[in-house]
């Protein structure tokens, strides 16, 4: 009978209320996490920054911890591919109580195409002038060859930017599913 009494007051004092899947949420990330030094399974935490509203109340107050891990680590490529890191969040503590949470989240670094033609034609102009002073058009021509060629070997040979996410920064992370918690009543 008591337990029975003590369940009644749970339900009387709470209530359940669901954030649907798709709502995306404000989280600032506790620590640093890149394709270059992150893992797979490095375990990712944070905050959530505002408050997230669901069926007219706070359903996850600003500052509920949420946590999870690194989910994908992918490293540029040497030609092609960017680098980029995956994190999926896994639970939030809400009063104390912990909820499992489906939540994803990816940075992809930024392309390097424009920063690896520079690389390619600053060589190349340099290599026509230098020929050009030395030999005319045709020295220019070899000139700007060689320093092409210098600058493909300098992009072949260096790899594109790694995507990091800083400590302290924010980022928006989107439920996959939908997420019921107690609150208050």
């Amino acid at each position: 009978m008591i337990a029975v009494a003590s369940t009644s007051l749970t339900a009387q004092r709470y209530r359940e209320v669901t954030v649907p899947a798709g709502t995306r949420i404000q989280v600032r990330v506790a620590s640093s996490y890149s394709s270059a030094a992150s893992h797979v399974e490095d375990r990712v935490e944070g905050a959530i920054v505002t408050n997230v509203r669901a069926g007219g109340v706070t359903a996850l107050p600003e500052g509920t911890q949420i946590t999870g891990v690194v989910s994908s680590v992918q490293r540029p490529g040497k030609v092609k591919g960017r680098g980029s890191i995956g994190l999926r969040f896994t639970d939030v503590v809400v009063d104390g109580e912990r909820y499992p949470v489906s939540a994803t989240y990816v940075r992809v670094a930024p392309a390097t195409k424009k920063t690896d033609a520079e690389k390619i034609a600053i060589p190349a102009a340099g290599g026509a002038v230098v020929g050009a002073i030395l030999g005319g058009k045709k020295g220019a021509a070899t000139g700007a060859a060689v320093g092409g060629g210098a600058g493909t070997a300098v992009v072949l040979s260096t790899r594109g930017k790694d995507a990091a996410i800083n400590g302290g920064s924010v980022i928006y992370v989107t439920l996959r599913r939908a997420l019921t918690v107690r609150v208050p009543r």
